[in-house]
């Protein structure tokens, strides 16, 4: 199958379970609950899966090393992801979204995001490719992420003053409250913005930031941009039931930000090392092997551990 054929099936899927969500799941504005969520982020997990198992039978003809770079990158998306869904959560309440609405906002978060990676992706596959040298920065740039994530990885973020709503605000006349679902309302004859659409901005900027522990992250497993861009969608598409399914635990997801310091880490030392005379190549499965093991120790000892008795739990 030719990679333009690939690329087609692959938008194809995307835009019909993205059409179901927004036309049939999502038609009435509604809360969702954890069930939903659960059930949702199920059938993301498992369309994903069921993609990946077949990469080896469409993509490349030979052998399964591309299927495991792909779940490979789609795990380190999908780890990256959660601390993502975290900030969301600490956007949502300062901004004091209502929780039917949020859905709403996340989704056409994920539209702008999936625009945003696309191309992030494919201008990062050709400045690599014509200066390759930037591996190395992407490597110590990673490092340099996993450090200021340890670093505060006790600390929560404060998005109750960001600049950006204050330009925002200066460019685009906007209301002083919600006014429903919407992004936009004319009154008097004006256009104006509300704080709905400001909402939105911040997630899609924030989500943009990301991006750039993302990108570097996943070219320490591949450069093949079919491989990054499919795996790279596959776990952003699935942000929003992931958001409702742990909302309610984010209060228990304790060592968090330490297992993504120490994923930043090894991605960041495995892009370095296997740049330097081939210092250190570990395989695509003893890579997938390293980081799913982290990823699950760091959720297992988050649910094991005791939260404070005197700390209140987001959203109380």
């Amino acid at each position: 199958m030719s990679q333009l054929a690939l690329y087609g099936v692959f938008a194809a899927i995307v835009t019909v379970l993205l059409a179901i969500d927004l036309f049939v799941v999502q038609r009435h504005s509604h809360t969702v609950s954890i069930k939903e969520a659960a059930i949702w982020t199920g059938i993301w997990i498992s369309v994903s899966v069921v993609f990946g198992l077949f990469i080896p039978h469409f993509y490349h003809g030979a052998g399964g090393e591309d299927m495991v770079l792909y779940f490979t990158g789609y795990l380190i998306e999908w780890s990256l992801s959660v601390d993502n869904v975290m900030l969301f959560l600490l956007i949502f309440q300062t901004f004091a979204v209502p929780r039917e609405f949020q859905h709403r906002v996340l989704f056409y978060g994920v539209l702008g995001a999936i625009v945003m990676r696309v191309i992030v992706i494919l201008a990062g596959t050709a400045l690599v490719e014509a200066f390759e040298w930037l591996l190395y920065v992407f490597g110590a740039f990673l490092l340099y992420l996993a450090w200021k994530t340890w670093s505060h990885r006790g600390e929560q973020e404060d998005v109750s003053d960001m600049r950006l709503m204050r330009i925002v605000r200066r460019v685009l006349p906007t209301t002083e409250d919600y006014r429903g679902e919407h992004f936009f309302v004319r009154e008097h004859g004006r256009l104006l913005a509300t704080p709905l659409f400001m909402v939105l901005v911040v997630i899609n900027i924030v989500d943009l930031i990301f991006a750039t522990d993302s990108i570097p992250a996943i070219f320490a497993i591949t450069r093949d941009p079919f491989i990054v861009i499919t795996s790279n969608i596959f776990a952003i598409m699935g942000l929003r039931s992931l958001y409702f399914l742990i909302a309610g635990l984010a209060d228990r997801l304790h060592y968090l930000k330490a297992g993504l310091a120490v994923i930043l880490a090894f991605v960041g030392l495995k892009l370095l090392t296997e740049n330097i005379h081939g210092l250190w190549h570990p395989s695509p499965l003893m890579s997938l092997g390293i980081i799913a093991t982290i990823f699950a120790v760091t959720v297992v000892m988050s649910l094991m551990h005791e939260p404070d008795a005197d700390k209140t739990p987001p959203g109380r």
